[in-house]
């Protein structure tokens, strides 16, 4: 049954409402990068300006970015593949051959995500001071990949309890072994599931900034850390500010804006039988 028109009305101009309240913030600060210093702490804030590019300049003239790029390329890909390698056997384990403690393991590793990440900085610092991890796009990944593994592992067994389970069991009737299972049949058919859930974890990953900031100086330091770089103990630079911000965010924003379409059709992937 069609909704009336005042309904769907209302219920357009309060989704398109909620979008610019959240993308606001955004917009601000593409337009901050634009303004002069003096233009961007100017009160009240300025909405006509000339716009120009010597924030860009002076912000690419001070730092190597695509060094800061392609540690954040390297973190969070590799943080991510290798969290799937993990995570996919792990929740296939767990949707399909769940022990007694199941629910209790699941619940327990989504409890690990409500601890504040500083209660823990000093012993992961100390441990990553031991390794010789410190400073090093090994260690982020390892601890990017463990870090987003609790979602991983409950958004891909959210997906594998989607399948119906006389699928496998049909397959291991025809003498398909558990792996050939898994390989030929469970991935194909959660294809969108895995491929959003790598997509989140890609996001997670490239916007991770807390322990960034705390575990690197210079050789591994991501964009996170690059626009940090650009905050002073005597102020902070807006406009400078601004223009890293955005270049940092730039390219995860395309890139959401490009797969959003897989995204979408993944976290709703099972919601229509």
């Amino acid at each position: 049954m069609e909704r009336p028109l005042t309904q769907r009305i209302f219920a357009a101009v309060a989704g398109w409402g909620l979008a610019i309240i959240m993308f606001f913030p955004i917009l601000w600060m593409a337009m901050t990068a634009f303004k002069r210093e003096p233009e961007a702490i100017a009160s009240p804030p300025l909405i006509f300006f000339e716009p120009t590019l010597r924030n860009f300049e002076q912000v690419l003239d001070r730092a190597d970015y695509l060094h800061f790029f392609f540690n954040s390329v390297i973190v969070s890909v590799g943080s991510t593949l290798l969290g799937l390698a993990v995570g996919l056997p792990a929740a296939y384990a767990l949707a399909f051959h769940p022990g007694k403690r199941a629910k209790d393991l699941l619940v327990w590793m989504l409890s690990t995500k409500m601890m504040p990440a500083v209660g823990v900085l000093v012993p992961i610092y100390l441990m990553f001071k031991s390794a010789g991890l410190l400073d090093s796009r090994i260690g982020l990944v390892v601890l990017y990949m463990l870090v987003n593994l609790p979602i991983i592992i409950w958004m891909l067994f959210t997906f594998f309890r989607e399948v119906p389970r006389e699928i496998l069991e049909a397959a291991r009737l025809d003498g398909a072994r558990p792996l050939r299972q898994f390989i030929h049949l469970l991935i194909p058919l959660t294809a969108p599931g895995i491929a959003s859930t790598a997509l989140l974890s890609i996001i997670l990953a490239w916007n991770e900034a807390f322990w960034s900031i705390n575990l690197t100086v210079s050789n591994a330091t991501p964009l996170t850390a690059f626009i940090a770089s650009f905050s002073s103990p005597q102020g902070l630079f807006w406009a400078k500010l601004s223009a890293a911000s955005l270049l940092a965010i730039g390219p995860i924003l395309v890139f959401g804006w490009i797969t959003q379409r897989q995204l979408v059709r993944g976290l709703t992937f099972g919601a229509v039988k």
